[in-house]
């Protein structure tokens, strides 16, 4: 498979062409790394790597997106999504250490093949409510009266009211972080504006295991709201935290009691923390190599790994997979161009030239599928061919933003779809939401 950019070798492409090659070869990655059989998707494409739930979630999204693209057909996409919503009704639920879920969630890692949980991971909450809206989005737009649309339909709202919210928040007003059978509950929660924006409105819309509105006013109540090079947000270091939950709700015009307060709302937040990345890499505080107008993007990703090496005079710690951020670090100079790409609806106007900057200028970050996860000019590492390090691997938790945050910014399907799911509707007005299109 070559990359759909390799059809304009020597001429410049417009936007919208670079988007559709982007977005094209991103979705690649769920047709080809998936098991037909159970339809779990493969976490990263590193040999013998299990399935990652949230991938999975994210190529529920996904599928209607390849239907409207005709890049797959609706019978082709109906099949992928009723394996797995087939999968994981059917799959083990309970307390053995080898299960796929309890309590209606899942483990964070399962076995490509059985489906059962990979290794000692977690029971996660926040990669179950991706998995969750993957589903929900996918019963919102198979809404024909046919017996697979209609079992899809079926499926997700049974998998939906199966999950314990309230049993996850083991006796305390946040959602926890998850649970493992060896040790019980995780003891990290839920606070502090991070992407479970979206755990929280699921939560909250549940018909059968409700979180009460007190969940959602401990969480905010844990919101720090800070002023960097000029910008007033709700502080969230990394990129994927202002993304996450808007891949799949539509922000736009619609305020809880903490955003009213502020007189702005969620998508303009994400805006503002886009231009915060920005700002930041043209600063440069660190002075690692590449970082400018065009060069940002931080994010949990793929590094070079945990090492010190000295680079031109100056110790420089490397950390390996990592949650990077913005001001406070941590940042190695190592960038994720996905991230970038996956802000495309909030800040086009910079979005835009600093992706086609990457695409132009480190042709050895694109892979197979779209870009690598991350690189990194600063690393002393020669043996790729050039100075720096590039990740190997591309990862379903990236190229799944890449393919939604594409076509939010395009068509807006998946928030049209998304305001006609009720669950989701419900969460957001018990969780205090009002104004614009609610």
């Amino acid at each position: 498979m070559t990359s759909h950019l390799a059809n304009y070798p020597n001429q410049p492409v417009s936007s919208e062409e670079m988007l559709d090659a982007l977005q094209r070869d991103a979705f690649g990655y769920f047709l080809h790394e998936t098991n037909p059989a159970n339809g779990l998707v493969v976490d990263k494409t590193q040999p013998d790597a299990p399935a990652s739930i949230a991938a999975v979630g994210f190529a529920l999204a996904v599928y209607p997106v390849g239907v409207e693209r005709s890049w797959m057909t609706r019978a082709e996409a109906a099949e992928r999504t009723l394996a797995v919503s087939r999968f994981f009704w059917t799959s083990p639920q309970g307390t053995a250490p080898d299960a796929t879920g309890y309590k209606g969630f899942y483990y964070h890692f399962l076995d490509m093949k059985t489906g059962r949980r990979a290794g000692r991971c977690e029971l996660s909450t926040i990669d179950t409510a991706f998995l969750l809206a993957g589903m929900l989005t996918a019963a919102t737009y198979f809404n024909q009266d046919c017996a697979d649309e209609r079992e899809i339909r079926t499926l997700a709202d049974a998998l939906y009211r199966r999950t314990n919210w309230q049993w996850a928040r083991n006796g305390g007003a946040t959602i926890t972080h998850g649970w493992n059978p060896e040790s019980g509950f995780l003891k990290y929660r839920w606070e502090g504006y991070d992407e479970a924006l979206l755990v929280y409105v699921l939560g909250l819309g549940s018909p059968t295991y409700p979180l009460p509105k007190e969940s959602y006013a401990a969480w905010t109540s844990t919101y720090e709201w800070k002023k960097i090079y000029g910008h007033e947000f709700l502080y969230g270091s990394s990129l994927f935290i202002h993304q996450y939950s808007h891949l799949w709700i539509d922000f736009r015009g619609i305020q809880d009691v903490f955003m009213r307060g502020k007189g702005i709302d969620y998508f303009e937040n994400s805006r503002r923390a886009t231009h915060v990345q920005q700002q930041y890499a043209v600063h440069n505080p660190h002075a690692f190599v590449g970082y400018g107008q065009y060069f940002w993007g931080l994010t949990a990703s793929d590094g070079p790994g945990q090492t010190v090496r000295r680079v031109q005079g100056v110790e420089r710690h490397f950390f390996d997979y990592v949650a990077r951020g913005v001001p406070y670090g941590p940042d190695d100079g190592t960038v994720a161009p996905w991230a970038v790409v996956a802000s495309l609806p909030f800040a086009p106007e910079i979005v835009l030239p600093t992706v086609r900057h990457f695409k132009e200028v480190y042709p050895e970050i694109t892979g197979k599928y779209c870009f690598k996860c991350s690189f990194n000019l600063t690393f002393p590492h020669e043996s790729q061919g050039k100075p720096g390090w590039t990740s190997q691997y591309h990862y379903g938790i990236n190229l799944g933003p890449v393919v939604l945050m594409c076509e939010n910014h395009r068509s807006g399907l998946l928030w049209r779809l998304t305001r006609r799911c009720p669950y989701l509707v419900t969460g957001l007005r018990r969780a205090g939401f009002a104004n614009g299109w609610l």
